[in-house]
């Protein structure tokens, strides 16, 4: 091959077109440069980086390994790479653990490989291991701010004195702590003094954490009252009807992993569904993937408008498309869970891509579930999850939107009670099994977790018995609470 002597302009280009947004160029880009000069184990880092971001995750981590065989510097880095695609994207946290523990095997103070592992070790539910590492994470960085708010949930408090709680205050004191610190020590403290009773300190340090939240992201979007209006407005105009556009393509035959969505509003019991269904010998935890929405970002802009001229043939490939990815994530599956509750604003687009798919719509006590959001340290985009009255206007959007689904699909939906589900486990058990299709199977109700990991605020939640301590909760929080359920109430 015969080419550049120097690979410098190629370089420019390849940055030039990633800086653009101009992904897939990119990649072509370095994939040419490495064709003439295949030992540049950096160009090859990038290649994956931009792979990942492309979702061609396998072709990624085939990139990581180039680099890694090129001798690139600092390989940790490139292992804790390998392992986050693993987890987050793969879905083989085993895979993903043995890269973590490569990268501290090469360099055992590496903290974001630490802090991983940590993560990952919560999300499969091994408690002490977690807690192990954590620790391991204060000897290196007393200053660890984030970490100590994962470690104090995972250790939560039950006593007001608790050092703990002590140790948390002091790090919210501490002028150096970030925004983003103090917000994640505040939402840490909430629930550590939640879990002792101290409900009106704990209200006060939720107030306070969700306050820092948005300072922490002051680019992150402001929740739009008239937008979220018209967004559900547009939903419900572009699915009007619940048959499919005249002439459509017939669906196809159903698919093996079929799919079980699973959606409502964050908070509401969708974790604890997905993770009894798990329990199901038939059934596979998908967890909140992210198909549906990347089908959205990439295949139907702007959406929903892209949908009035979208033709038969083109949603039949769209569901294909996801039919194919879940296959590929979950092979030999019967069914799969895709537990991801903002799926409820692509309920049309479900049934349109999928007229068979079943849908359980996971719903809980209104306040309960409301204050729960609060209690919740939610990425700054949901900029509604900020303050309460803003809550309360997302949900009563939430419940219009849902009445329409209703209207449309009403036997294809389930509303599936989190409080029903704890007060009679199994009667509610037996509907959700039959609604799914699937045989009554005792395990759901009396087995041991799945063991699949958990990646929701609900990890360790749902490895414990059914309880009922969370329905109802918001009766400690009543004089708080009392202008967000007057605005519920409203018609």
């Amino acid at each position: 091959m015969s080419g550049p002597g120097e690979p410098a302009a190629l370089l420019r280009e390849a940055a030039r077109l990633e800086q653009t947004g101009e992904l897939a160029a990119a990649a072509a880009t370095y994939e040419r440069i490495l064709g003439y000069w295949p030992a540049l184990a950096d160009c090859w880092y990038n290649l994956a980086r931009l792979q990942r971001r492309l979702r061609r995750f396998d072709a990624a981590l085939a990139s990581y390994a180039q680099a890694l065989a090129r001798a690139i510097r600092q390989p940790e880095e490139v292992h804790l790479n390998r392992g986050v695609i693993l987890a987050d994207d793969l879905h083989q946290p085993a895979a993903a653990e043995r890269e973590l523990r490569q990268a501290l095997a090469l360099n055992g103070e590496y903290l974001p490989a630490l802090r991983n592992l940590a993560n990952l070790l919560e999300d499969l539910g091994r408690r002490e291991e977690a807690l192990a590492v954590y620790v391991r994470i204060f000897e290196l960085d007393p200053r660890a701010y984030e970490s100590l708010a994962r470690y104090a949930a995972l250790r939560r408090p039950q006593r007001a004195d608790d050092p703990l709680i002590a140790r948390l205050r002091a790090a919210l004191a501490d002028p150096q702590a970030t925004a983003a610190e103090r917000a994640s020590l505040g939402f840490a403290l909430g629930a550590a003094l939640d879990a002792c009773g101290e409900y009106a300190a704990a209200f006060a340090a939720y107030t306070s954490a969700n306050r820092d939240s948005r300072a922490s992201a002051p680019a992150a979007p402001l929740y739009e009252r008239s937008a979220q209006e018209r967004r559900i407005d547009e939903l419900m105009r572009a699915f009007a009807h619940a048959a499919p556009p005249a002439g459509a393509a017939a669906a196809p035959a159903p698919a093996s992993p079929r799919p079980i969505f699973i959606c409502g509003m964050f908070r509401s019991g969708s974790t604890l569904t997905e993770q009894l269904l798990a329990r199901h010998p038939l059934v596979r935890a998908g967890g909140e993937l992210d198909l549906l929405p990347a089908l959205v970002r990439t295949g139907l802009e702007p959406y929903p408008a892209a949908l009035a001229g979208c033709e038969p043939q083109r949603l039949a490939a769209l569901a294909e498309g996801y039919l194919g990815a879940l296959a590929r994530l979950f092979p030999g599956a019967a069914y799969v869970t895709d537990k991801r509750p903002d799926n409820f604003l692509h309920i049309g687009l479900i049934k349109r891509l999928m007229p068979h798919a079943r849908i359980v719509h996971t719903t809980r006590d209104p306040l309960d579930n409301c204050l729960s959001i609060f209690f919740l340290h939610l990425d700054q985009s949901m900029g509604y999850a900020l303050d309460l009255a803003d809550i309360g206007h997302y949900y009563r959007e939430y419940r219009r939107l849902m009445r329409h689904w209703h209207s449309l699909y009403g036997a294809d939906l389930l509303d599936f009670s989190y409080d029903a589900l704890v007060a009679e486990p199994r009667a509610a058990l037996e509907r959700l099994l039959a609604f799914c299709g699937l045989p009554w199977d005792e395990a759901c109700l009396t087995g041991a977790a799945s063991g699949a990991a958990v990646k929701t605020a609900s990890v360790w939640q749902v490895r414990e018995p059914l309880y009922r301590r969370s329905s109802g909760r918001a009766r400690h929080y009543r004089r708080e609470l009392e202008a967000l359920a007057a605005y519920l109430a409203a018609p």
